[in-house]
């Protein structure tokens, strides 16, 4: 049971239980298809052999949780995580809790810096409504902090609170 004096900063800083990588995707080039990969070098600029743009929008991250609530949305059996354009499939932890926090995937460290919207690409991808049904769906974008070599089964968890 929850203390009477349960603050809301101290109910937003829990969390059940890591995530995890459940896939990674490149995209060599602007309108090229996805190359899905077991393991990639995040660096400072993003995912090494990623057409990213550096910044804010570096990395780019999707609850596994949603994939089927677009599939659902946009009247399909399934949605392929390739089809949805974004650099990692996370498992397991609400990334929309973490806007504007850090948050370590595997041994790097990046910031979440506000949602991935979707593209008029998602229109031909996912059929007619395909743009809409990813809205609120889309993703989040990140800033790296601190590069590392990512896997798929790596642990994704808030960052320890600075001291």
């Amino acid at each position: 049971m929850l203390s009477p004096m349960e603050t809301l900063a101290s109910l937003t800083a829990r969390y059940a239980r890591p995530g995890q990588i459940t896939w990674i995707g490149l995209r060599p080039a602007r309108l090229a298809g996805m190359k899905a990969v077991a393991e990639a070098d995040l660096a400072g600029d993003g995912l090494t052999g990623d057409h990213a743009r550096p910044g804010k929008r570096a990395l780019t991250l999707i609850q596994a949780e949603h994939l089927p609530v677009i599939a659902a949305l946009a009247g399909l059996e399934r949605v392929a995580p390739d089809t949805l354009r974004r650099n990692l499939v996370v498992a397991g932890l609400n990334l929309g809790a973490f806007r504007g926090k850090s948050l370590m995937i595997g041994p790097a460290l990046v910031e979440i810096t506000g949602p991935c919207a979707p593209c008029s690409r998602m229109e031909a991808a996912l059929g007619p409504g395909g743009y809409t049904a990813m809205r609120g769906h889309g993703g989040w974008c990140a800033r790296v902090l601190v590069p590392g070599r990512i896997a798929i089964g790596d642990s994704v968890h808030p960052a320890a609170p600075e001291s």
